[in-house]
Formats: structure tokens, C-alpha cells, sequence
């Protein structure tokens, strides 16, 4: 007789724990369809955009300089932002492209 007693008991608190856990799991499912999966997505989508840069590009850089690129190489980019006014910046440096920016 105890032994039922204490196993209904044993039952009733497993599911009052999950119950407990039940908004903790809901936040969790909600930060990664609303915040971490779409960062993840931009990331990518920056990540390609950096990749396919050519010549003749418009680009703004994290710093919020416009110009155009001019040369492409493995880890920079130089680009132009006036008349023979040539920079070097990372590809890490590059945001967007003139289009998007005029878009937003």
C-alpha cells in the first residue's frame, strides 16, 4: 500500500517538473526561431555577398565610407572613394552594397 502511494506520488512530480520546465523550453524555441536563425541567415548572406565582391562594385564599408572597388584580393579589397583616392579595407569591413543601402 505504501508503495503505491509513494510511486502515484513519484508520478505526479515528474510531470509538475516538466510543467515547471514547459516556459523555459517555449522561451528557448522562441529566441532561436526569432533572434539566433536569422542572425545565423544574415551572417551567411554577408558572408556570400563578401565572397563574390568584383571590380567595379559599389560598396560601403563598416565605417560608413562609399566608393567603388577598383581591386579584389584574397582577404582585401581597395577601393575607390574619390578621384585616384585609393584605400585598402578587409573584406571584414565591407557591409552592403550601394543598392541595399539605398533601399533601407
Amino acid at each position: 500500500m505504501m508503495s503505491l502511494f509513494l510511486q502515484a506520488a513519484g508520478e505526479g512530480s515528474q510531470g509538475g517538473m516538466l510543467m515547471q520546465l514547459l516556459p523555459f523550453l517555449l522561451i528557448i524555441v522562441v529566441f532561436y526561431f526569432f533572434m539566433i536563425r536569422p542572425q545565423v541567415k544574415r551572417q551567411k548572406e554577408l558572408r556570400k555577398y563578401r565572397e563574390s565582391l568584383k571590380k567595379g562594385d559599389k560598396v560601403v564599408t563598416t565605417g560608413g565610407i562609399y566608393g567603388k572597388v577598383t581591386e579584389v584580393k584574397e582577404s582585401h579589397v581597395v577601393i575607390e572613394i574619390a578621384n585616384d583616392v585609393n584605400i585598402k579595407v578587409d573584406k571584414a569591413g565591407i557591409i552592403m552594397d550601394m543598392s541595399d543601402a539605398a533601399k533601407k
